[in-house]
């Protein structure tokens, strides 16, 4: 298994440097040659082509090389457009290429284009991916208020320690929400429709809150958070939420418009249903980014403490803006 650290170590540690190169100027019959003199000690997906200045200048698919006819020039049938990994970046950067281009492996080149070794589709698959679906898993329960790697052989007692201080949040924010609903409770007595969808409107905050946390916490995996860093996610997840809020808002008051033929109150959930989400993204990226400045681990402190917020901002604003449109400009 590889510890997480290893993602961030240089892509050089892990490529293969016995890989068969071939040089521009032969054929197809001359490369063949060329393999059998050398040998091949692992396993081959592409050969690469050099030119005379020892540069990676093609890759040449296995398939080609058996199958094309002994006399045809490598030149003319090697793949000229390459994509190679720089030596300099890290394993987690090399595994983009794979995401990004789907090929099975790719040469290893330095500052000077020559190749220096070869990544090929088993580390991925093999070492990273594990450790990616284990992160992944990691982050799900940690975004819930505790560390899996903690509890795992804890006992009852250190399991209830290590959990229940973080539940305590979500204690707190409900009781903020039901103070809040019982400050409204006129408006409720007197539209009994916002009671209908109050779960809806909550449901969807939550929902795209803990959307915004996920991403945002991919996104910490690979960069540390700079005042640019939170303004160029920020304005991304805003422009995400503000069509994710009109959407949602929208289908939402077509509904309560036309089943409780109501414009008014069709109006006032619909765009409480949009503020919200676009708070509830706001939240999802500014409390993992703050807990990470204030050296947190950011998949601890976000999950419990950005929903609550997310209920108790959700819900003020769905009551607020019901008592000004309903009561009071009805």
């Amino acid at each position: 298994m590889v510890p997480q650290e290893d993602l961030q170590r240089p892509v050089m540690d892990f490529c293969s440097t016995d890989f068969p190169v071939l040089e521009e100027n032969l054929t197809i019959g001359e490369a063949l040659d060329s393999v059998r003199a050398h040998g091949l000690k692992d396993k081959i997906i592409y050969f690469y082509v050099t030119n005379k200045e020892g540069k990676l200048c093609g890759v040449l698919p296995t398939r080609r090389l058996l199958t094309d006819p002994l006399e045809t020039p490598l030149a003319s049938v090697m793949i000229r457009r390459i994509v190679a990994i720089p030596s300099r970046v890290s394993l987690f950067e090399a595994c983009e290429f794979f995401v990004l281009h789907n090929f099975l492996a790719f040469p290893i080149v330095d500052s000077g284009g020559k190749i220096v070794g070869v990544l090929d589709v088993s580390v991925f698959t093999g070492e990273v991916l594990d450790l990616a679906e284990r992160e992944q898993t990691k982050d799900l329960f940690q975004s819930l208020g505790f560390r899996v790697s903690a509890v795992t052989n804890a006992s009852g007692w250190k399991a209830f320690s290590l959990r229940f201080p973080w539940l305590l949040a979500t204690i707190a924010g409900g009781t903020l929400c039901a103070l809040l609903a019982g400050a409204f409770a006129e408006t409720l007595e007197q539209r009994i429709v916002l009671a209908f969808f109050l779960t809806l409107v909550l449901g969807l905050g939550e929902s795209v809150c803990a959307q915004a946390i996920a991403v945002t916490l991919q996104a910490l995996h690979r960069s540390k958070p700079t005042f640019a860093w939170l303004l160029l996610n920020i304005r991304k997840e805003l422009f995400t939420a503000i069509l994710l809020g009109g959407a949602c808002g929208l289908v939402v008051g077509t509904i309560v418009a036309t089943w409780r033929q109501d414009f008014l109150a069709a109006v006032a959930i619909g765009l409480s249903i949009w503020l919200s989400t676009i708070t509830s993204c706001l939240l999802g990226v500014l409390i993992p980014a703050t807990a990470r400045a204030l050296k947190l681990d950011p998949r601890i402190a976000a999950g419990p403490v950005a929903l609550a917020l997310t209920d108790i901002c959700t819900l003020a604003l769905y009551f607020s803006l019901a008592n000004l449109i309903l009561l009071r400009l009805g």
